[in-house]
Parts: structure tokens; sequence; C-alpha cells
């Protein structure tokens, strides 16, 4: 796994948060992004953080590519100036194929709908459903309370320590991918763990 980052998918807000540092952020992943040769998968929308980083991501030159329910796509809060848009049934198809085309997960700030994602990627991670890194961009200490309560899970016993050193958090956005780019997944962090390193692909 370790330097094969070519695609990252990205979570984050359909609100741009009341602090412009949050579309700032945003706007350096995504030329961050870029400037690595990557490409960018996420959720298809023009609003928000999401349309800040699709749009920095393409104005560097780089590939975007977004997934989004044709429920929203009707709504017109589909962005129309990407690389490739799939254009999918319902929230489930969306996210399966985000993780599907994904090489690595990183979640900025966000609402409700940034937590599911990311922790539906920790859980396949941990569970040993796939071997991707995940990572979480801490601007302007954002997640320290999440981060908080993870640790309160770990010391309380229902979060194993194993796990909890999965999610690779950083306010530093080349500190972020540089970890990410190096990660690769333990040897029996899950029960499923070497099964699904015999048939997952990376």
């Amino acid at each position: 796994m370790a330097g094969s980052l070519q695609s990252l998918c990205v979570y984050c807000g359909s609100a741009s948060g009341h602090d412009a540092a949050y579309a700032d952020s945003a706007r350096a992943l995504g030329l961050e992004i870029a400037r690595r040769g990557m490409s960018l998968v996420y959720g298809g929308g023009h609003v928000g953080l999401m349309g800040v980083v699709a749009d920095a991501v393409l104005a560097a030159g780089a590939e975007v590519t977004g997934v989004i329910p044709s429920a929203l796509m009707d709504s017109e809060v589909g962005h129309t100036r990407l690389t490739k848009l799939h254009v999918v049934k319902d929230m489930h198809e969306r996210k399966a194929l985000m993780a599907e085309l994904a090489d690595g997960f990183i979640a900025l700030p966000g609402g409700i709908g940034t937590l599911e994602e990311l922790f539906e990627v920790m859980t396949w991670l941990q569970l040993g459903y796939h071997r991707k890194p995940v990572g979480l961009l801490n601007t302007m200490d954002f997640y320290d309370d999440l981060l908080r309560m993870l640790n309160k899970q770990r010391d309380a016993g229902f979060l194993k320590p194993a796990h909890h050193a999965l999610l690779i958090t950083e306010a530093d956005i080349t500190k972020l991918i540089d970890r990410m780019t190096a990660f690769e997944m333990p040897e029996g962090v899950s029960v499923f763990s070497r099964r699904a390193a015999s048939t997952l692909g990376p």
C-alpha cells in the first residue's frame, strides 16, 4: 500500500462554515492533491467545501471524479465541470463507488454526513475490508472534541488501541498526505485482516 496513492477521496461539508479558514484549507488541500499528481474523488457537489476543493483541483489541472445521487443532481447541487461525474441511485451506491475509486480517504470539517462517511470507512478498515489509509485534517482544531471522544472510547475499553491508531490525524496538509502515503496495514489488527490481505486489492 505504501507509496501507491493515486487518488484521494475527500469527505467534507456541503457548507463552507463561518470562518474563511475552512475554505482556505480545502483549497490548499485541492492544490496539494494536484501538485502531487493525484486525482480527487468526492461527492460531486458544487456547494460548500465540496465545491472549493473540487474547483482547486480542476484549476490546477488535475482530474476530479464526482459521485452524486440522482436526487441531489436533480436539485442542482451537482458540479457540471468535473472530469467525470457518476450519477447513482442513492447514498449507499455513492459511498460504495467513492470507496472503490479511491486509494485513500481524508475528512475535512463538515456535518453529520461527513462524520458518517468517515466512520464508515474507518469501520471497514478496522474490520480489514480494505487496507487504504484514512486521514483527518484537523483544521483550526475542528475535530479536537471528536478526538477526545475517541480517546475516551479507547480508555474505556470500547475501542482497541490498534484500531484507535489507524486514524491518521494532522493539522498540516503536507504531513497528513505524507503519513497516508507511508501507511501500511498492521498485521493482526482485526480477525478478518489476514483473510482480507489475501483476497482484497490495495
